[in-house]
């Protein structure tokens, strides 16, 4: 049996200053938009050097949890975006080796109930966004690799779209790492399948007349069926879809003239 009492692991002075700064911003005591003091001030208070202060400032501000604004020696607290909160959980599935199910799977399961919100609360501001992402949609036909993946960012956009017109930060943050992981696959396919390309500008105009309806049944019943359709997409792009979603292997097989 192993000993359960091993010697502790002495943690960095820069990431006790960076845990304590972060307790203060997920608490509350330390306000969005507030200033910290000078790195000077901060190790005085803290009792550190200011080098410690510096490295630690250093990782909030990659975190998102900081920022220094144009001209200001001094950093804000902040809140991170999209993309960062996104990274740490798309570098977790990729470690783990999500698969292309896998991560489709789970947009069958999130997708629909988005798109049911979005018909429910339509924000006009989001809509009318939502709408000019569907007007953007590329036409189908033989493209370049530049144009496919433009095709593939709208196809990821539509949802990102989606999820701010339902209103719900939880649901746009939850499918953001999903949609970065799939966008290798949506490149691939738009690329291998031109036809492709006419089936998800249809879904999407669908989509978008039931949300600006506010028919939330409709909505969601076409999210699911537009989501389900790219597994078969995916298929006909010969995309593995029981390799490791970011996996070279997760490739083209050249079937370019079979049919959706």
């Amino acid at each position: 049996m192993s000993d359960p009492f091993v010697t502790l692991k002495l943690e960095p002075a820069y990431r006790k200053v960076a845990t304590t700064l972060t307790e203060h911003i997920t608490t509350g005591t330390l306000k969005l938009g507030e200033r910290l003091p000078s790195e000077l001030e901060l190790a005085r208070r803290l009792g550190v050097h200011r080098s410690t202060v510096r490295e630690a400032l250093r990782e909030l501000e990659s975190g998102g949890l900081l920022r220094r604004e144009r001209g200001s020696k001094l950093m804000m607290v902040s809140r991170p975006d999209r993309d960062t909160v996104a990274s740490g959980v798309t570098r977790a599935l990729t470690l783990h080796e999500a698969t292309v199910a896998e991560v489709w799977e789970a947009l069958t399961v999130i997708e629909p109930m988005v798109a049911e919100f979005a018909a429910r609360r339509r924000d006009a501001a989001a809509l009318a966004t939502l709408a000019a992402v569907v007007e953007s949609a590329t036409p189908g036909g033989a493209m370049s690799e530049g144009a496919a993946g433009l095709a593939a960012a709208q196809a990821a956009e539509f949802f990102r779209a989606l999820a701010a017109v339902a209103g719900n930060r939880v649901l746009s943050m939850s499918h953001e790492p999903l949609l970065q992981l799939m966008a290798s696959s949506l490149h691939k396919l738009v690329a291998a399948v031109p036809q492709a390309r006419s089936r998800i500008a249809a879904a999407q105009r669908r989509i978008l007349e039931a949300v600006e309806r506010g028919d939330a049944v409709a909505a969601r019943d076409w999210c699911g069926k537009h989501v389900r359709d790219y597994r078969r997409g995916f298929e006909v792009a010969g995309i593995d879809l029981a390799l490791p979603i970011n996996s070279g292997s997760a490739r083209r097989a050249g079937r370019r003239s079979r049919r959706l």
